[in-house]
């Protein structure tokens, strides 16, 4: 019996303005600590009940909690994981012209991934209470590496990248099968790094530390393969790919040129998410390393770093500029990245976050029906 996977056409990368309540909420907890835990959730599980239904109500096809249970995009992923721990210090990382808060991971331990992780709970709390497909978000392999400084692996037997890379193989596959049993069968890892290493400044950074951009490329999509390769049948992998999204601005810029061949044709992936809002991003040659078949590229014309809206003839038209290299078929509409990667959110209203939703469902319409 053929088992059928759910192929978007039309999404968004997760990630929503936090809602006021929320951001109250985790004040009065974490600086304030003027209410328990139990009350933050049940804040957050209020917030979230409304933001699924403002997505249903624009007619989205896949919903998510906005993450608004997190602080960061990843760190809040990464930090309860067996052997991770987050350590806060003087200086973030460097966007455009701003810092990042300056919390750290760092590895003082064999990597797993916990049976109570609690974004397996926030799946669960999402799945229940929305009628159309739930899909989570979480870093992918390779942040798990890029982002802890070699200095900040201070367990011994990881000093050997090939050791560190598969017990990261073998966490993940635990998760995305956790993941699954836990009822999800639309999984989403962000892997924005495959972005960074197209970028001259961050291939030297690696360098610098004696790291080669080209193999890290080789191992991360080799790690991604190996998490996923397993997964049962009816349930989609997707990836996000950007150049970094803090507060509207970014870390990192060049053309996907690097990296296309093995996050297209090596990773197993189905469904990519790719920045492609500015220049930043280079041309659109290299899809043309997508391999004609059932995968999907979700082309990020739409932009969630400003509240001005793009017009459906402009997105038509670069549309059509993608199809000299992939055909309309693989091809869906997403924004390029969340709206709110941090806590913090992009410099945008809560009616550009609708309005530009709005527009990816409009762009379906207009394009694909």
């Amino acid at each position: 019996m053929t088992v059928s996977k759910f192929i978007p056409r039309s999404d968004h990368v997760g990630s929503l303005l936090r809602p006021a309540s929320v951001s109250r909420a985790r004040q009065k907890f974490f600086q304030e600590k003027t209410i328990t835990s139990e009350e933050l959730s049940k804040v957050e599980d209020e917030a979230i009940l409304d933001l699924v239904k403002m997505q249903e109500s624009i007619g989205l096809h896949v919903v998510t909690d906005g993450e608004a249970r997190r602080s960061f995009w990843h760190y809040d992923f990464m930090g309860h994981l067996t052997g991770f721990n987050l350590e806060e210090r003087d200086n973030g990382v460097q966007f455009a012209g701003v810092k990042l808060r300056p919390i750290f991971p760092t590895i003082n331990g064999q990597l797993d991934f916990p049976t109570d992780h609690p974004m397996l709970g926030h799946f669960h709390y999402l799945a229940q209470n929305s009628s159309v497909v739930p899909k989570i978000s979480i870093p992918g392999p390779s942040c798990c590496h890029f982002r802890t400084d070699v200095n900040d692996i201070r367990y011994a037997p990881y000093q050997d990248i090939e050791v560190l890379m598969a017990d990261l193989t073998k966490t993940y596959k635990k998760a995305v099968h956790a993941f699954y049993d836990a009822g999800c069968r639309y999984l989403q890892m962000d892997d924005i790094f495959f972005a960074y290493l197209c970028d001259p400044k961050h291939r030297q950074a690696k360098a610098d530390v004696g790291q080669d951009s080209d193999y890290l490329i080789e191992c991360y999509a080799k790690m991604m393969h190996d998490s996923i390769k397993d997964r049962p049948a009816d349930m989609t992998i997707g990836m996000h790919m950007c150049r970094g999204n803090f507060r509207s601005t970014y870390a990192a810029e060049g053309s996907y040129d690097a990296v296309a061949d093995a996050v297209f044709n090596q990773t197993g992936v189905d469904v990519f998410f790719m920045e492609y809002d500015t220049d930043r991003a280079g041309d659109l040659s290299p899809l043309g390393n997508l391999s004609k078949g059932d995968q999907r590229v979700m082309l990020g014309f739409i932009t969630t770093k400003s509240g001005g809206l793009e017009s459906i003839d402009d997105l038509k038209l670069q549309f059509d500029k993608a199809a000299k290299y992939v055909d309309y078929e693989q091809m869906g509409i997403a924004p390029q990245c969340g709206f709110a990667s941090t806590e913090e959110g992009n410099e945008i209203t809560n009616d550009d976050q609708k309005r530009k939703l709005e527009l990816v469902m409009e762009c379906e319409q207009a394009i694909w029906s």
